[in-house]
């Protein structure tokens, strides 16, 4: 799927879903920038994080806006790019894609169990299992009207971008 006219793709989910995984690979397919959108993160929100104190709306909106400016240079550059974004909720997928005809948005599906289990074979990272509660509760997902990718996140990776990159071209809806 090379990028031959500029896209940007959000990768989203809960954390464990896979995005920083599932990005990376789909921007290496894509020959697009990645970013994982936790690089992102004021330091109050990782210093939260890490405490075990969940994210409030109010917290989220400066990395939404910084997730929002990282699109806006790529697109302006006429570049493809590809992030990861929690987007939880139907308002931040909404600011992340709205005026920005050029971005898609993928949400990976994974059941708590799973997520449980990836979170806890990852190392390293400032955010806890423990706040893997809050992210369900938090979630609203994407439902009709909404113009995005919805995708079952349990399967290989692998087999995830080439899914992904079969149904997600530029210039098509999802």
């Amino acid at each position: 799927m090379g990028c031959r006219a500029p896209v940007i793709v959000v990768v989203a989910g809960v954390s464990g879903s896979g995005k920083s995984t599932v990005g990376a690979l789909l921007a290496g397919r894509m020959h697009a920038e990645f970013i994982d959108g936790d690089e992102l993160h004021p330091a109050a929100n990782v210093a939260k994080m890490r405490a075990g104190v969940p994210l409030t709306d109010a917290d989220r909106g400066p990395w939404l806006a910084a997730i929002g400016a990282w699109m806006d240079r790529c697109i302006a550059a006429g570049a493809c790019g590809v992030v990861t974004c929690s987007a939880l909720r139907r308002a931040y997928r909404a600011a992340l894609l709205t005026g920005r005809p050029d971005a898609r948005l993928v949400f990976l599906c994974v059941d708590p169990g799973t997520a449980a289990a990836r979170l806890a074979a990852r190392h390293g990272h400032f955010f806890p299992a423990t706040l893997l509660d809050s992210q369900f509760r938090d979630l609203e997902p994407p439902g009709d009207g909404e113009d995005v990718l919805v995708v079952d996140a349990s399967r290989p990776a692998g087999e995830l971008v080439a899914g992904i990159a079969a149904r997600l071209r530029p210039g098509q809806q999802p």
